[in-house]
């Protein structure tokens, strides 16, 4: 963790992250560092020789901590890193920036920072995510924090509930299998994140968060509905029973569940009737190609 104080905290998070501005000589200054993450973000994303993502990979990270360690720099949209996400919260109280880099023998390794805004304290608190997923034996039950992260790519936007938030995340795993899934944050009264929480009620488990598994070869649709508060996704099932268990084998079934969101926590709902939980202003398709090796894959 890396803490910063403000000059000024007088305003409430929201407040402070809705109205701050800055000045001409701070867009000056973020700009410049801007320009050279462009930079390495197009060497790094364009290459295909491992040796240089890893390379290019390190001078973007040693640039975004310099500049992350600015107290202004949450501020800044940094708009020209496309090829990155970079998700607020609906309340303004924190930012992550997450990318991958994917290798020629199919691994796929994850990156990121979390900025936030600590009330209780008045400072400002950025922290870098390092991915431990390698180590990680049962993810559905881990829980960890910034430097103990289960690395993946999220996407969409952040789902605020009372005491915690709910993100949606893709993995591109390895040569045979993908996973999306369900996230849940929540900040320590200290301000420190912590990545699973005990939040869903589904028979049978007790999970931290939602893990699917499932061929690299298709697609799956997990979204949020806003106007239902729901999780939506295809339920996935092997090709033939006798595969149950081997998820290079899974896929949509063409029938869907979902998690409901009552009372703090998420309910889980098998077998919906999809066409009535359609986002009204939903008039878009997922696509998702594997194939194409994707940095940031948007809902």
């Amino acid at each position: 963790m890396k803490s910063i104080y403000l000059i000024s905290f007088c305003f409430l998070v929201s407040e402070v992250f809705a109205q701050k501005q800055l000045s001409e000589k701070d867009k000056a200054f973020f700009l410049n560092y801007e320009l050279k993450l462009q930079s390495l973000q197009n060497k790094l994303f364009s290459t295909k020789i491992d040796s240089l993502k890893v390379k290019y990979n390190k001078e973007f990270l040693a640039v975004l901590d310099t500049v992350l360690s600015a107290e202004l720099s949450f501020y800044y949209p940094f708009d020209s890193l496309t090829q990155i996400a970079r998700l607020t919260s609906p309340d303004n109280k924190f930012r992550i920036i997450n990318w991958n880099i994917y290798k020629g023998d199919g691994a796929y390794f994850y990156f990121g920072f979390l900025q936030s805004f600590v009330s209780k304290d008045g400072k400002y608190e950025y922290f870098k995510l390092v991915d431990r997923s390698a180590g990680i034996k049962n993810p559905e039950t881990y829980i960890g924090e910034p430097d103990k992260w289960f690395g993946m790519l999220y996407y969409g936007k952040i789902i605020k509930n009372e005491d915690y938030y709910t993100l949606l995340a893709w993995d591109g795993n390895d040569k045979i299998t993908q996973k999306k899934f369900i996230e849940i944050l929540y900040f320590k009264d200290n301000g420190d994140p912590v990545f699973g929480k005990d939040v869903f009620k589904m028979p049978k488990k007790n999970p931290r968060r939602i893990v699917f598994e499932y061929s690299s070869e298709i697609t799956m649709s997990l979204k949020y509905n806003e106007d239902k508060r729901m999780i939506v996704f295809d339920h996935l099932a092997p090709k033939d029973p006798f595969m149950e268990g081997q998820y290079q084998f899974y896929g949509p079934d063409f029938s869907y569940d979902a998690f409901d969101y009552s009372k703090g926590k998420w309910k889980f709902i098998p077998d919906i009737d999809i066409k009535n939980i359609k986002n009204k202003n939903d008039n878009s398709k997922h696509v998702e190609n594997k194939n194409e090796k994707p940095i940031y894959t948007p809902q």
